[in-house]
């Protein structure tokens, strides 16, 4: 029985911004290129859905964000804070839990 994966919704977001935590854990990231990034896994993400996202995760103090370029190329770009790394920390240990539960069956 195939799932239309709007109906999931909530938790394929949880995996987007875990997503975004790692790439921006490793280096500076920008909406464009996370959303290739991310339909490269799999996922259909609109700006419209993306940029609040990582608004969100801006004010929380996971990410911290800085314009570079001027005029017409300039972008905001991201890259994690101290909270964010620590954040990541504890969720890849969380992952590898849920991971050897769900695939390997332990």
């Amino acid at each position: 029985m195939a799932a239309d994966k709007s109906e999931h919704q909530e938790f394929l977001a949880g995996l987007i911004r875990l997503h975004i935590l790692h790439h921006a854990v490793h280096g500076e990231l920008y909406g464009q290129w996370l959303i290739e990034e991310l339909q490269r896994h799999g996922y259909r993400i609109s700006p419209g859905t993306l940029y609040p996202m990582l608004h969100a995760l801006e004010r929380k103090g996971y990410l911290k964000s800085s314009m570079q370029g001027v005029g017409r190329r300039a972008r905001r770009v991201y890259h994690a804070t101290k909270k964010g790394r620590e954040a990541l920390h504890v969720l890849k240990d969380k992952v590898r839990e849920l991971f050897s539960e769900l695939i390997e069956g332990r």
